[in-house]
């Protein structure tokens, strides 16, 4: 495979009254071709800012302040409007997280399904017609041609989202992000939409920026995982090696707050604390005033990402620390 998306040192900030502060903070990762990535973390983490900077599509009280984003070796982030807007929707598509919100409840389906094909493919409107037809039949809508007359609050929930992703793959994107879109749907739904996207992934050849902060999806459509803490990457690694070998403390406390439906005995683990706000200065490691681990190196001094195998890393000082010969490794409970 080959890499599709290269972020490099992205911070974003919010200007406020306080000054402008940091959402996002230094952070690098990249996408390959056919790979999901999945971006997880409490709310407040950073996961929405970080997609919505991929996007250009920040508030405007926000900035990218420095770091670059390249799509196919285009730097996103020297783009002018007009020209993100020819990519969204076209090499670029986003689901958002909520369809009600994101589809216009005055338009039709078809209309908002045929515009970006229209303008992005140039087809004319009987061409898109079809190809709308074709998409909503894809994602599993039944009747599609019906649908089509249809306005967004006469459908489900599910049945939005899945015009939401027929509108975000109509013109086959280089890269899709999507924010949490199975978080307002039922369990049945949801399994339907991952098969879906995990299957046009592999048929279109797209990568996926997956926002989440539910571990569950992240075990079922993840390649990578990358866990984000007030708005730094704290571990990134492969799925297996998440789950299996999980190195950072933050890390293992969200893999801990899992139920295991087979396990009657269970208890769930607190990770103490609440995630810091944008204008809380923390010294040291942000994570340690809620670690269980916290040494005194951790509050004073900022961890460097370190490197716990070739594709795996980790924000933490823990991996300074030889235990049992596995560089400091956090052994799951």
């Amino acid at each position: 495979m080959s890499q599709l998306l290269q972020v490099e040192n992205l911070e974003t900030k919010f200007r406020t009254a306080d000054g402008k502060l940091p959402a996002v903070r230094n952070i690098s990762f990249s996408v390959d071709k056919e790979e999901t990535l999945c971006i997880v973390g409490e709310s407040g983490s950073g996961k929405s800012i970080t997609s919505l900077s991929i996007m250009g599509l920040l508030p405007p009280n926000g900035e990218i302040s420095s770091g670059s984003i390249l799509l196919d070796g285009d730097n996103l982030t020297e783009k002018t409007e007009e020209e993100m807007e020819k990519l969204r929707g076209n090499t670029l598509s986003m689901i958002f997280q909520e369809p009600m919100t994101a589809l216009n409840p005055v338009l039709t389906i078809g209309y908002q399904l045929r515009e970006p094909l229209i303008i992005h493919k140039k087809m004319s409107k009987k061409e898109a017609n079809k190809k709308s037809i074709e998409l909503l039949d894809k994602v599993g809508i039944p009747n599609p041609k019906e649908k089509m007359a249809q306005y967004p609050h006469e459908l489900s929930g599910g049945m939005r989202q899945r015009v939401m992703i027929s509108i975000a793959l109509a013109c086959e994107p280089s890269l899709l992000v999507a924010d949490e879109p199975t978080t307002a749907l039922d369990v049945t739904i949801q399994a339907q939409i991952l098969d879906l996207m995990n299957e046009l992934k592999e048929e279109i050849g797209m990568g996926v920026v997956f926002v989440t902060h539910d571990m569950g999806v992240v075990a079922e459509i993840a390649d990578r995982v990358m866990v984000m803490y007030a708005g730094e990457v704290v571990e990134i690694a492969d799925v297996e090696s998440i789950f299996e070998n999980p190195q950072h403390p933050y890390t293992k406390g969200l893999l801990n707050s899992v139920p295991d439906v087979d396990d009657e005995t269970q208890e769930l683990e607190v990770i103490q604390g609440s995630m810091p706000g944008l204008d809380e200065e923390i010294t040291g490691c942000r994570f340690h005033p809620r670690c269980p681990f916290a040494m005194e190196t951790c509050k004073q001094k900022e961890p460097p990402l370190f490197e716990v195998t070739s594709d795996h890393s980790s924000k933490c000082w823990l991996q300074e620390v030889k235990q049992d010969g596995n560089s400091g490794a956090i052994t799951r409970s």
